[in-house]
């Protein structure tokens, strides 16, 4: 996931709601959500190159999704794959604070990366480059490719429009917020050093070019009853829609959900 925007403890009804886009290069082989045949509890979208995941759930209500931390100057070549981090937290038992701890002596293996994990009693976040983990308090949050909440301007207005959205949280229009095209002024936009072209490429909600884009927007409301409603829509080069799923998924373990 490039963009992730998440609601937590801000309804009466669902205790969160998360709704993001995946950014990557459309020759990166990709299986679309499903159950996963050899973890069949497991369900999300898998990366069919290292086998590891962006964003899924299973289901006892664990969730994890992983962003990249934007450093071109950094990046390692021989990187161990950062979507095998959230696939073990959903195929693990481990509580969220013990998965964090497991992480911090073999960050530096990856390439920077955040982490969001949720197991229907806590919500936290990890960002491997500055070495922070912590449990997130109810609030809204926004999460691209730096730190939690770095007011770049696709996730500062995208939380706002999200506000504006929670009284009747329609999976429509957290589909339309994920689906916003708008380009912030050059003076506006993060310098991370990839430069001003690639820079206002990558500035919108959704991104869209002949090799890379947005290729996956998710909507997640988990039910305070224990069901979870997770939609996927696909889309090819140029942001052409490419299908989409609906999934209600009706949780196997309980523990930690509101009376």
């Amino acid at each position: 996931m490039c963009l992730i925007y998440c609601a937590y403890e801000q309804h009466p009804d669902y205790p969160l709601i998360l709704a993001g886009n995946r950014d990557e290069f459309y020759e990166r082989p990709t299986a679309p959500a499903g159950y996963w045949q050899d973890h069949l509890d497991v369900l999300g979208g898998r990366d069919l190159e290292q086998g590891g995941t962006w964003l899924a759930i299973n289901r006892r209500g664990r969730l994890a999704t992983v962003t990249n931390y934007r450093s071109p100057d950094e990046t390692k070549k021989d990187a161990l794959s950062r979507g095998a981090i959230p696939a073990a937290f959903l195929t693990g038992e481990t509580k969220p604070e013990q998965f964090i701890e497991s992480l911090r002596p073999n960050r530096l293996r990856y390439n920077g990366y955040n982490l969001l994990i949720y197991d229907n009693q806590s919500l936290h976040y990890y960002g491997s480059v500055a070495d922070l983990g912590r449990e997130l308090q109810p609030g809204l949050y926004g999460l691209s490719n730096h730190l939690l909440d770095t007011p770049w301007p696709k996730v500062e207005e995208g939380k706002a429009a999200f506000a504006e959205l929670l009284n009747a949280p329609r999976p429509e229009d957290l589909f339309a917020l994920l689906g916003d095209t708008t380009i912030a002024a050059d003076e506006r936009l993060p310098d991370t050093g990839v430069g001003a072209e690639y820079a206002r490429l990558l500035a919108p909600r959704y991104i869209r070019s002949p090799v890379y884009g947005t290729r996956a927007s998710t909507v997640f409301h988990f039910h305070r009853d224990g069901r979870v409603r997770f939609e996927e829509r696909r889309f090819e080069p140029g942001g052409e829609p490419a299908g989409g799923d609906v999934f209600t998924v009706q949780l196997t373990d309980l523990a930690g959900l509101p009376e």
